[in-house]
């Protein structure tokens, strides 16, 4: 008799894990993926912060594995928390984006062609660096 209770027990709903009334939930928007740009992504000239949304954005958006990897990083080197955000730092080159995206990095595994073209790795490359250096001037 008590296994059966327990097996009723492990089987009925719990309220905590039971749906929203309006359904599911949405995830945090870091846990969402940003919709693919348009274009052919063989091709260069699509909108370099969508591609970076879309294909990095997972992780090196607010919230995400790789921004609060490189937060934590940041402040242990006594730089503004918010240089753990990729759009906001100052000091990437297009050449260094590049080397670590092919190559990965710490937790970040390496990102092959089939998860950013060549021509999409130049366009967020591209827009991770022209940023302006600290004095304001291009880098």
């Amino acid at each position: 008799m008590s296994r059966f209770l327990i097996a009723l027990a492990l089987l009925a709903p719990i309220p905590a894990m039971a749906a929203a009334p309006g359904g599911v939930p949405e995830l945090p928007p870091y846990q969402m993926r940003a919709a693919q740009p348009a274009g052919d992504r063989l091709q260069p000239g699509r909108d370099p912060k969508a591609v970076f949304e879309h294909s990095c954005g997972y992780c090196h958006l607010a919230g995400g594995m790789g921004s609060n990897l490189l937060t934590k990083q940041m402040m242990m080197m006594k730089r503004p928390p918010s240089d753990g955000l990729l759009a906001n730092r100052r000091d990437l080159t297009a050449d260094y984006v590049k080397a670590v995206v092919r190559g990965g990095k710490g937790a970040m595994p390496a990102q092959t062609r089939v998860d950013l073209t060549d021509a999409e790795l130049n366009a967020v490359a591209a827009y991770l660096a022209q940023k302006p250096g600290p004095k304001g001037g291009k880098k």
